[in-house]
């Protein structure tokens, strides 16, 4: 029978794949080196792409597109040699005579399928990772960025060949025969929904995953808090991507107290940065239009269906895509828009008694991606994390963990597991092996051998007392 396209380029990434294991730290570098001059050399292109998909302002892509991959590899090239190095772990005294170290080797051939909303971050930053360990890769886009995509592929064959890395574009049929071929492992990007189908693909040939999924990221603000800088950032952090992007600000627990001061603020920020009357922000160049027709009915009929108050905002023109940064207050946390991740720059902003009751309702919730924490009291901030869980926490801002190459980025059960960036996406691409050598012919282990006669038996309860 034979072969798709598909699985003769997975044959030809399979063939490959122990050749390129093999590579030295110097020879994973110089193509992180090719990939970054590549990038710096077309910039301008990727910019044209995202404004003809998203409208997206050139600044913002720079900011967040560009710059993460750019980030990811400069640490890879810091500190990939150390990376793979093997590293010495201690030896217990009961296996004297031994030494132990763990080696990170490539996983072999991987997938990674990437979302739209971030298509050259979310696509290359997990392609650093699979370099840097030493792995061939496919990659898949969303099919919703056909500019962002061409540019992409132009861009990747020009750099490698696609036995070790290949961009393979099409609609959900191709993300199907994909998921059925036998990936050594698989780097999913997208809803937990569409997470769930990656995850029984993948355990049907028994391949590990890392899901980077998503959810609703609350945003807890304490009576103590610089009221101006939190808006800003709250407003900063939803206005990116036209909200489209999986650790934005969901919605907004604020003390009561505090509540009518925090809209005021919020209002003051969101026109700062688009503009003052309802006319400037709709011309605003920076703020990106919604992807595309399906979603922006789906966020118009969010707020329609709020039943709540349109503190600010409210806009919105169905021709261009565009939704106004909008601010509900009011709302119902039955309602729709309360019940589902956003994912556009609709905030919810909802009183609480104190922070208590905040950790209360998240707690009820699904476990977010993000959660953010504004308080003047370091105290309070460690409290309310010690009693929440989510993949990743700012203190003070938002978003901007997801941009620190040394931390581990990711959920936590529904909002995804595995992590990425830096080290811990080398370690997500690699497998930890360990590896025990025996440096004496004689071992401790040996005295306890069988038969296992009185004297055995009483090293084996020294054993089990002493070490």
């Amino acid at each position: 029978m034979t072969a798709t396209p598909l699985e003769a380029l997975f044959a030809r990434q399979q063939a490959a794949r122990w050749r390129v294991a093999a590579t030295s730290a110097d020879q994973r570098k110089a193509k992180l080196r090719a990939l970054l001059e590549a990038l710096m050399a077309h910039r301008g292109e990727a910019q044209a792409a995202l404004v003809e998909d998203f409208r997206k302002a050139p600044e913002e892509v720079d900011l967040t597109e560009l710059y993460p991959v750019i980030s990811e590899i400069k640490e890879a090239l810091r500190h990939l040699r150390r990376w793979m190095k093997p590293r010495r772990v201690p030896t217990p005294i009961g296996l004297f005579g031994s030494a132990g170290t763990i080696r990170h080797e490539p996983k072999g051939v991987v997938l990674i399928v990437s979302p739209w909303n971030y298509p050259i971050y979310l696509t290359l930053g997990p392609l650093v990772s699979a370099i840097a360990a030493g792995n061939c890769a496919i990659l898949k886009p969303s099919e919703f960025t056909p500019h962002t995509n061409a540019f992409l592929r132009k861009l990747l064959a020009g750099l490698f060949p696609e036995e070790e890395a290949a961009l393979v574009e099409g609609e959900a049929d191709t993300a199907q025969a994909l998921l059925a071929l036998p990936f050594d492992h698989v780097f999913f990007t997208g809803s937990p929904a569409v997470g769930k189908v990656v995850m029984k693909a993948a355990a049907e040939h028994l391949a590990s995953v890392t899901l980077e999924l998503g959810g609703k990221s609350p945003v807890l603000v304490d009576a103590d808090a610089n009221l101006r800088e939190t808006a800003r950032k709250i407003a900063w952090g939803k206005g990116l991507n036209g909200g489209q992007t999986c650790v934005a600000p969901d919605y907004v627990l604020v003390h009561e107290r505090i509540h009518d001061h925090l809209v005021e603020e919020l209002k003051q920020a969101f026109t700062a940065f688009y503009g003052v009357t309802p006319e400037a922000r709709q011309a605003s160049p920076d703020l990106a239009r919604i992807i595309n027709d399906r979603h922006f009915t789906r966020l118009q009929s969010l707020l329609s269906g709020s039943a709540a108050q349109i503190a600010f905002g409210g806009a919105t023109d169905a021709a261009s895509r565009y939704i106004e940064p909008t601010i509900l207050t009011g709302v119902d946390p039955a309602s729709p828009v309360m019940q589902e991740e956003i994912f556009g720059p609709l905030l919810p902003v909802l009183k609480v008694r104190d922070m208590a009751d905040a950790v209360a309702f998240v707690n009820a919730r699904p476990k977010p991606l993000a959660l953010y924490v504004f308080s003047g009291s370091r105290r309070t901030a460690e409290s309310l994390i010690a009693r929440t869980t989510a993949g990743g926490t700012c203190i003070n801002d938002t978003v901007l963990h997801f941009a620190h190459t040394g931390l581990p980025t990711g959920g936590v059960n529904t909002s995804g597991f595995g992590k990425a960036h830096g080290r811990h996406g080398f370690e997500a691409f690699s497998n930890a092996r360990g590896i025990l050598r025996q440096r004496t012919r004689f071992s401790a282990i040996q005295l306890m051998y069988p038969p296992y006669t009185g004297f055995v038996r009483r090293m084996i309860d020294l054993t089990l007392r002493y070490f």
